[in-house]
């Protein structure tokens, strides 16, 4: 049977939302698979996320130590090289900090490494098939890795299914004193908040979000009526930033915001993962783009293939005519 664990991310008590995604990955790996939760930090915080996360996996372990008081990668591989079995399967988010910890710990555990999955494909033998993508989400590739000696896997957040929760009524072991040694050359100094913008993105149910596709700062004036009609907020992605056209506090993505609308409108985006992975929540996705192959319509709810010039104006006439 194989072992699966997943390293829980979390801020200020709150679990990342790919804690809730972790269980269907496992689950397209070997569906008798055991799933076991890993969570490190310090605290009162950590102990409030543990807790939640014995609902939803039926084994959590917690490694409690001041060291681990803030997501250092340097530290945390040194706890889980020593807790995670070398045949076992670690999944860990597809996020800065995954990118940071993952490549290092599959060396110091001799384990096989694949990054920024987005499905997978089951075990043959000792092999897993696994599915990346490629060029911006243009291409998808079918990777395989033999997973005899174990495996370090970045997942995309967002790429797999969410749970709705649960009552699992899992076990809690505190793994603090398996540890081992986490000093660090590395040294937290403070956390920088983003400067706040004049209309905080965070906060809106719908948001209208538009990318290359706008072509020309005065379009982003289209945008802007099409969401007073909707009564919902301008955003936008890193492009438009990197153009001057929008201040960066109205950036959606993982050099962004997260933002968690009930309804997001993604209007001549490409829909790239670095887009996507600041996408929470599981909103009601609707995509505007004229080039039919956008990796934005592989996860949107609607999809339309039309130019956004066109069609935003139309959306808003017939808005305000109801």
């Amino acid at each position: 049977m194989t072992q699966i664990f997943a390293y829980v991310p979390f801020k200020n008590g709150q679990a990342e939302d790919v804690a809730l995604e972790y269980p269907e990955a496992a689950k397209k790996i070997d569906a008798g698979a055991t799933l076991t939760a890993i969570v490190t930090g310090s605290g009162a915080d950590l102990d409030s996320v543990a807790t939640e996360m014995a609902k939803i996996y039926g084994e959590v372990i917690k490694v409690d130590n001041e060291a681990l008081a803030y997501p250092n990668a340097e530290v945390v591989r040194k706890a889980l090289v020593n807790i995670v079995p070398g045949d076992a399967i670690l999944l860990v988010a597809h996020d800065t900090f995954g990118m940071d910890i993952g490549p290092g710990l599959s060396v110091k555990m001799d384990a096989a490494y694949a990054a920024d999955i987005i499905d997978f494909q089951g075990v043959e033998g000792t092999n897993l098939k696994m599915i990346r993508q490629e060029l911006g989400g243009a291409v998808s590739t079918h990777v395989t890795a033999d997973i005899s000696a174990g495996a370090v896997i970045t997942v995309r957040p967002g790429a797999f299914a969410p749970v709705d929760g649960g009552s699992a009524g899992g076990t809690i072991t505190d793994k603090s004193a398996d540890a081992g040694d986490l000093s660090s050359t590395r040294k937290f100094i403070e956390v920088v908040e983003a400067e706040a913008g004049d209309v905080d993105i965070t906060k809106s149910d719908v948001l209208v979000s538009v990318g290359r596709g706008v072509e020309d700062e005065e379009n982003i004036e289209v945008a802007q009526e099409l969401a007073d009609a909707m009564k919902a907020v301008v955003s936008c992605s890193r492009p438009i930033v990197d153009a001057k056209w929008l201040e960066k506090s109205r950036q959606v993505g993982t050099s962004g915001q997260t933002v968690k609308p009930k309804v997001y409108m993604a209007m001549g985006i490409s829909g790239s993962f670095q887009h996507m992975g600041g996408v929470k929540g599981n909103p009601f996705i609707v995509a505007i783009n004229k080039n039919p192959k956008a990796p934005i319509f592989q996860v949107a709810d609607v999809g339309i293939v039309e130019d956004i010039l066109e069609f935003m104006p139309e959306l808003t006439e017939a808005i305000s005519d109801l």
